[in-house]
């Protein structure tokens, strides 16, 4: 195909942050160039604060999962703020543009979050579809070897940056699935409104698996089109009944049906177990190490990360290639920290390559070094950020 006539991919940098009462951040106004970004500084001086706070900009409540009120800074006197905004400058492309996000809290601790992009009320959801953002922090270095739903929830945060809508779903799906589970403790529950709420997961439910199947799908083929370097080349795969189904083709309204039918008939042992039994709240990411053909979970702790690593730089590549997507946001916490010279070098040289931004986190100015000139440094000490 003509290179003229292929979709032009934006590129989306971040070029300003502005904080106010965020974590241990009381005022903050971050300018950037667009180049990637390393922060340095002692351990507990809001580098990965930072990192939080534009992760806030994606759909989800950000790298660490905390409740908007959990994120008010507590003020010197132990009490806490009125509440906290984010503001960021983004270049789309040609285009400058600007989001807020907000949290206030009344004097009867009732809450109130806005978001807003070019001064116009949106959603995360929409946000989403500027910022497709993606992160490793330190908590997931042994995902493979935890539990399925730590597996689950890396998956959909994998899944979420290329599908924003993805939230919404599993959002509707887990609170269907709530409301049903509650229905069937009661015991006499209406079957008229059982159906109705079953139908409402099945809808969720079928959507979170084709977009699961989707993005597994494009991660493994930028995977396999890796070279050999550095960071080990995974298999994945999911164990899960309607992903599998969607892997084969099943078209959507057929994947729902099948859902409806199994949780009526899961109804009886569902109320017994207190619990919905089945479903894609049980689905499972398969990773293999492809060059030992080892299970994940069987490698070392230095071939996990590695292995980690290898894959958040595929997602980010797969997702820089879908048409009309923006480049990919990377916030990686404290990732160079136990890569020797070499991978770190390596780790550099294939952000740089990806074309779009990343911020990284240290606690040594040392560990960017292989960066060059390729990255701004900022030193972090106390809640407050500096030229280092």
């Amino acid at each position: 195909m003509n290179d003229a006539l292929e979709p032009r991919r934006p590129h989306v940098r971040l070029m300003r942050m502005g904080l106010r009462n965020f974590r241990n951040y009381a005022e903050l106004d971050l300018r950037l160039d667009g180049r990637h970004v390393c922060l340095y500084g002692a351990n507990g001086s809001g580098k990965t604060n930072l990192l939080e706070a534009v992760s806030m900009l994606s759909p989800g409540r950000g790298l660490r999962s905390t409740e908007f009120s959990d994120l008010v800074r507590q003020t010197p006197d132990g009490n806490s703020a009125s509440g906290w905004a984010i503001s960021a400058g983004v270049q789309d492309g040609e285009i400058d543009r600007r989001i807020s996000l907000s949290l206030e809290i009344d004097d009867q601790g009732r809450s109130k979050r806005s978001a807003r992009l070019d001064g116009v009320e949106t959603t995360q959801t929409d946000l989403g579809e500027l910022m497709r953002i993606i992160w490793l922090t330190p908590a997931q270095d042994r995902v493979f070897a935890g539990p399925a739903g730590d597996r689950r929830k890396f998956l959909d945060r994998q899944v979420l940056a290329h599908f924003p809508s993805h939230a919404g779903a599993a959002a509707a799906y887990e609170k269907a699935m709530r409301q049903r589970n509650a229905l069937l403790e009661q015991g006499r529950s209406d079957p008229a409104w059982l159906d109705a709420i079953e139908l409402g997961m099945a809808s969720a439910a079928a959507a979170m698996a084709i977009h699961r199947i989707d993005a597994v799908k494009v991660m493994q083929e930028a995977i396999l089109a890796r070279p050999e370097g550095a960071f080990p080349k995974a298999l994945i795969d999911l164990d899960g009944e309607f992903e599998n189904h969607a892997a084969h083709g099943m078209a959507l309204t057929d994947i729902e049906q099948e859902i409806v039918v199994q949780l009526r008939e899961n109804r009886p042992r569902d109320r017994a177990a207190g619990r919905t039994t089945e479903g894609v709240h049980r689905t499972d990411l398969r990773v293999f190490h492809a060059p030992k053909g080892l299970p994940a979970d069987q490698c070392s702790t230095g071939e996990q990360k590695a292995l980690l690593i290898g894959l958040i730089l595929a997602n980010a590549q797969a997702l820089f290639e879908r048409d009309f997507a923006p480049s990919p946001l990377l916030l990686l916490d404290e990732a160079a920290a136990h890569l020797d010279s070499d991978r770190r070098a390596a780790l550099y040289d294939e952000l740089a390559a990806l074309g779009g931004q990343s911020w990284l986190t240290g606690t040594d100015r040392s560990l960017f070094d292989a960066f060059g000139d390729r990255a701004q440094r900022f030193e972090v000490s106390d809640g407050a950020v500096r030229d280092g």
